[in-house]
């Protein structure tokens, strides 16, 4: 392994560290739901009406957690659950505007939390965070550059 790939590899590793101390700073609240069900959710509103396979694709989880959360999402009023009109037998999920309502919350007290983490930083910091943001939603998204990478 070169150094230049050391130090992406320490650089990854601070990363993950840091990105998950603020998620479990951000959904420490006891009333909020949990990440995966509103991320589940938040796709459901954002791609929806979906099959649940779809939604395991996107959400990046196995088909029994996708069943699991569903069952949790209908039982709370979140979802709908209406036949698949290309295939008789499958269902597909929206959400209900209590869903939307609770993904908008739930957003809400998240961004709050993660604002009072970075209130009191100098501007300076502030605005290498803002910086980074365009490469971290890219990444977040899954997207790659192209090419080889450089240091």
């Amino acid at each position: 392994m070169s150094a230049r790939d050391t130090d992406r590899t320490a650089i990854a590793a601070r990363l993950a560290a840091a990105v998950g101390r603020i998620n479990r700073r951000a959904r420490s609240d006891s009333e909020s739901l949990g990440y995966g069900i509103v991320s589940a959710l938040a796709t459901i509103e954002r791609e929806g009406p979906l099959r649940p396979g779809d939604l395991s694709r996107l959400e990046v989880v196995t088909k029994p957690t996708v069943t699991r959360m569903l069952t949790e999402l209908e039982q709370r009023g979140f979802i709908e659950r209406e036949a698949d009109p290309r295939d008789g037998r499958a269902f597909m999920v929206t959400a209900t505007p209590a869903g939307i309502a609770a993904v908008a919350e739930a957003r809400s007290r998240r961004t709050g939390i993660v604002a009072d983490l970075i209130h009191d930083l100098p501007a300076e910091d502030v605005d290498r965070i803002a910086d980074a943001l365009d490469v971290l939603e890219r990444i977040a998204q899954g997207e790659r550059t192209q090419g080889p990478h450089t240091s």
